[in-house]
């Protein structure tokens, strides 16, 4: 685990002070750079020594094969896997022959930074070598947000005590060695060199190297070449193998000269294009590199950062560790999402091999959301990589003889990539949710053509699949059974409320979609009888409640199954997952993380004020939060039934999740779902937004220990701004014209909000928030509030 408070705080930086070699994978992960098509570890820049390397392309995997010890009809077989690709960040250094090692010799100091406003990753360091010979160093890394093929490190290198003879040794590298990733032998075997050499150029300053995967059959090109600033007589040629190109610089420096390198990088690869394309691509993306130049590069990641603040930044005043990690979360989100361009947000964006690169439904529901408020194009391109996914969806539904599309648990390219699992397999609220996710786009961007180009087919197909799956019983109510819910602790269960609340949505907004585009659903064969059972089902929709005790039950019967001993689960054992048999997890009332909790977020205009109180009571009690999905959601739910207290502690867990490593698993990658949660916590929980009824609500207030939430969120191609402040909230509209109004509710008030003034309105009292919440015995919240200042 990270050590706390291992980033000094600030508002606009992750800052590390020292090298800490057994959290160095950790840091790897916070310090990875990406645009959504590239993405780069943040290893060191000579290698070694390093926790985890990579670099990895949006959707550039391998296959490999999904182990059962029996099979079964409609297992999957196959699953796809995120692929380390060629290595393009290694500039290695030899002083007098000595190679820069901070493990050997005398690391003096070493810092390395975060810049969160001009997107690159800053690194300094003041070496002696054994032989007593000291170099100050300094690299900034960038990949570009306004060239997706694109990155760039400078690298300077000083001399301090006297003539140094430096060899600089730029390289391309395929194949690297990785550690062990898996316990399978056949899926290590395939994730072994699984790049197959096609070419190899180089170039007096640089060179190219093309690859392709041994059974998926995608060819990668990565491509390089330096700009040098040195003394005279410093000297540069190039060699190049299957696996490797190396560019080697060579001079002597007197003390207080410096050699600077500018290494431009590209990367493309393709599942179709021949190789002379794909060598002209990275040389062309290299040639616009180059035109642009460093500093060139550095403008445009600084003007792109500063329209996304301007529209996306987060105002905390009173938890500076919050303020730090919500920026933080919003930077790795827009990393994730930004240039992915109809290709998946995965569960670790570009950070690491966590998940093995997949989706899941977290991208819908929790990482799209803050992007819809935030940088809707990105949604817009996240919805055509689903919509692109539909007919392997489709085919899923068949074998599962099921009717419309069946979207897979987790997936790069569409295919099922989980093997048979109980908590997967029959996850099927993931068709809701990527319903919900393109019913919350159009109507922030009012994107109308978005949701007849693709957005009737998604809906129509998701549709199919509740219609097929549920059923009426003889009473007339539509139930959805066997079905697993967000709580993978609940499996394979009947009438899961999230599920069935979300299909709901989803019938009923596939039934109005519809009726708008009539010419167009008939070429789906939609009828207006097909419609009609939509409609049917969803005003039939079984709801469990448990009647004797007042609270909706997460599944049919789960406040009669027998409670978890809590009392006797000592501390080692949590993860449960990782300690008892799913057998006994599915039989009991123990919640992994947020579920019917998370249909009160998603669909509270199903529930009453006094029933979302008595369910959070309830369900508090029994959700241990194995999974990093959950606090966000806890928090959104605490600060709405009057606990914002309880709401702040669960936020500061979402956001501080990787710069704390608090699930010890940081290595792996960001929690790209985690960190939008902080988000969603400030927001949706401190800030009350909500889109229930297809207008802005929000019913915003603090926390004691914060005086002001400030945020911004697009809607209808408008500014809104949102100033909370303990007593009051300022509601305030930018970059529109004087006939520009948005109308909203603030708690029970409906206001219109134009740019002519702010509309300032008092925050009413908080209503008496009843008993504080239980939490099971041992798995209170991991991070304390911070210290109140008067």
């Amino acid at each position: 685990m990270i050590r706390e408070r291992a980033y000094p705080v600030e508002q606009w930086h992750v800052r590390e002070t020292r090298l800490d070699m057994d959290v160095l994978a950790q840091s790897e992960s916070v310090f990875a750079l990406s645009n959504g098509h590239v993405g780069l570890r943040g290893n060191l820049d000579e290698g070694e020594p390093h926790g985890l390397p990579g670099t990895y392309l949006n959707s550039f995997y391998e296959l490999r094969p999904l182990p059962y010890a029996e099979a079964g009809y409609g297992f999957p077989e196959s699953g796809q896997t995120i692929v380390n690709v060629t290595n393009g960040k290694l500039i290695r250094l030899l002083v007098n022959d000595e190679p820069l090692d901070v493990r050997y010799g005398e690391l003096i100091s070493h810092e390395r930074v975060l810049d969160m406003r001009a997107g690159t990753l800053h690194r300094e360091l003041h070496w002696r070598s054994p032989a007593g010979r000291e170099v100050k160093v300094r690299s900034t890394r960038l990949v570009s947000f306004t060239q997706r093929s694109v990155a760039a490190i400078s690298y300077e290198v000083e001399a301090v005590d006297g003539p140094l003879r430096l060899i600089v040794q730029s390289e391309l590298v395929a194949n690297e060695s990785l550690p062990a990733q898996s316990k399978d032998p056949r899926v290590a075997a395939v994730l072994e060199s699984p790049l197959q050499a096609e070419e190899e150029l180089t170039t007096p300053d640089g060179g190219q190297l093309i690859h392709r995967t041994k059974v998926s059959g995608l060819r990668v090109a990565a491509a390089m070449e330096h700009e040098v600033h040195g003394p005279e007589h410093t000297t540069i040629e190039s060699e190049g193998y299957e696996n490797w190109v190396r560019t080697t610089l060579g001079c002597v420096l007197k003390p207080g000269e410096k050699l600077r390198v500018v290494k431009y990088l590209t990367y493309g690869w393709s599942s179709r294009r021949s190789l002379p394309a794909l060598r002209d691509q990275v040389g062309a993306a290299l040639a616009a590199a180059k035109l642009d130049g460093w500093e060139g590069l550095c403008r445009e990641q600084r003007g792109y950062l500063d329209d996304f603040w301007d529209a996306a930044d987060v105002r905390v005043d009173g938890d500076p560790e919050v303020q730090q990690a919500v920026r933080f979360g919003l930077f790795h989100v827009l990393q994730a999402g930004a240039r992915a361009e109809r290709r998946p947000i995965s569960a670790k964006g570009l950070t690491g091999p966590g998940y093995d690169g997949h989706a899941f439904w977290d991208t819908e529901m929790f990482v799209l959301p803050v992007l819809t408020y935030t940088q809707p194009s990105a949604v817009r391109n996240a919805l055509h990589w689903r919509h692109s996914t539909l007919d392997s969806a489709r085919e899923r539904a068949a074998t599962l003889n099921l009717k419309g599309a069946a979207f897979p648990w987790r997936t790069i390219e569409g295919p099922e990539s989980s093997g048979y699992w109980p908590a997967g397999t029959a996850a099927f609220h993931i068709a809701a949710d990527i319903a919900d996710a393109l019913r919350r786009y159009v109507l922030v961007t009012g994107d109308t053509a978005l949701e007849r180009e693709i957005g009737l087919e998604l809906l129509v197909e998701t549709a199919r699949l509740w219609r097929s799956l549920g059923h009426h019983d003889r009473h007339g109510q539509f139930h959805i059974d066997g079905v697993t819910g967000p709580d993978e602790y609940t499996a394979v269960k009947n009438d899961n409320v999230y599920t069935n609340l979300m299909a709901q949505r989803n019938l009923l907004a596939a039934a109005d979609v519809v009726m708008r585009y009539r010419d167009d659903a008939a070429h789906l064969g939609v009828n207006d009888e097909e419609a009609a059972s939509w409609r049917d089902a969803a005003a039939s929709m079984h709801v469990p409640y448990d009647d004797e005790i007042g609270v909706h039950q997460q599944v049919e019967g789960f406040t009669r199954l027998e409670e978890w001993d809590f009392a006797h689960t000592p501390a080692e054992k949590y993860p449960l997952l990782l300690h008892y048999p799913y057998f006994d997890l599915y039989r009991k009332q123990v919640v992994k993380q947020a579920d019917l909790v998370l249909a009160m977020h998603w669909r509270g205009d199903a529930f009453t004020p006094e029933e979302k109180m008595r369910n959070f009571l309830y369900y508090e009690r029994r959700t241990v939060r194995d999974s990093s999905l959950s606090a966000c959601t806890q928090a959104v739910l605490a600060a709405e039934v009057g606990h914002p207290e309880l709401a702040h502690i669960y936020l500061r867990e979402a956001a501080l999740m990787d710069l704390h490593d608090l699930n010890e698993n940081t290595r792996d990658g960001v929690h790209m779902a985690s960190l939008a949660g902080a988000w969603l916590a400030l927001v949706g929980g401190l800030g009350g937004l909500r889109d229930h009824d297809g207008r802005l609500s929000f019913a915003p207030r603090l926390s004691s220990r914060l005086s002001r939430l400030e945020f911004s969120l697009q809607w209808r191609g408008l500014a809104l701004r949102v100033d909370v402040r303990p007593h009051q909230t300022t509601y305030s509209l930018r970059h529109g014209g004087p006939d520009d109004v948005v109308e909203l509710r603030h708690h029970d008030q409906v206001l219109r909000v134009t740019c002519d003034e702010p509309v300032t309105v008092p925050v009413p009292p908080a209503e008496p928030s009843g008993p504080p919440p239980e939490h099971p015995p041992g798995r209170s919240p991991l991070l304390r509030l911070p210290e109140h200042k008067d």
